[in-house]
């Protein structure tokens, strides 16, 4: 049995940005109370991982 491959269109940090303007612009359509903050922090632990990646790709 092999793995099938997927090719990604977009890197990682890309994707991850782009979750995060996703959990943003849904929090700004929600009520104020805990769905709100719970969108709130994943939007958050998305741009957190971003950069994370960015970091660990970058060259020193």
């Amino acid at each position: 049995m092999s793995r099938q491959r997927i090719q990604q269109a977009t890197t990682l940090e890309e994707r991850l940005t782009e979750e995060a303007r996703r959990f943003r612009r849904e929090a700004r359509g929600t009520p104020p109370g805990i769905e709100r903050e719970r969108l709130i922090r994943k939007a958050r632990q998305a741009e957190t991982a971003s950069h994370l990646t960015k970091w660990l790709h970058s060259r020193r």
